[in-house]
């Protein structure tokens, strides 16, 4: 079923996401990668605050290439979320709703999402100039010397994605299977 959503999230929006839905959404997100996760992580060891409010936010595991002329951000696509599965449950136990990447993730993180009523979406991988098209504006807004894994607020429309793991802990990776082997 397609669905159009705002961010950041709201419950109610995460609830009626199952998994298999397409979603395109409209709002704020932001960007972290292996090393902005990292350094956040660290920052929560240190009892210091995020750079970003995690509450009811969503997290795209994207590291952009230079804009070209005229655009806010260059090729925009997604990578592979497992990387960042150390880091998840923590900053979803802080609030955060909504994650996008690719591939599968760790039971902890599966746990988490459940826990925290969140959910993880895919973006398509290898679409990353498609993907841009949606992104209205990017800016750096933490960890600047990272240079391409900086935390960046991008304002997005239609951003279009497939929920993976909905909050009810549907997983599609495993019920697609299933559904080929049955």
């Amino acid at each position: 079923m397609d669905r159009y959503i705002k961010a950041p999230l709201n419950k109610e929006d995460i609830q009626i996401l199952e998994a298999g839905d397409y979603v395109y959404i409209t709002g704020t997100i932001y960007t972290a990668r292996d090393a902005a996760h990292l350094r956040m992580y660290e920052a929560l060891d240190r009892n210091e605050a995020l750079p970003v409010e995690m509450q009811d936010n969503v997290i795209y595991y994207m590291g952009p290439s230079p804009a070209r002329e005229g655009r806010p951000i260059g090729s925009a696509g997604p990578t592979t979320a497992s990387r960042m599965d150390k880091y998840a449950p923590r900053l979803l136990d802080l609030g955060l709703k909504g994650m996008i990447g690719k591939g599968k993730r760790s039971q902890a993180v599966q746990d988490a999402i459940v826990r925290n009523g969140a959910v993880y979406f895919a973006a398509v991988g290898g679409a990353g100039a498609l993907l841009s098209k949606s992104i209205k504006a990017s800016e750096v807004v933490a960890y600047d010397d990272l240079g391409t894994e900086a935390i960046r607020k991008l304002e997005v429309e239609n951003f279009p994605v497939i929920v993976v793991i909905d909050s009810k802990g549907n997983n599609l990776y495993e019920t697609a299977v299933k559904e080929i082997v049955d």
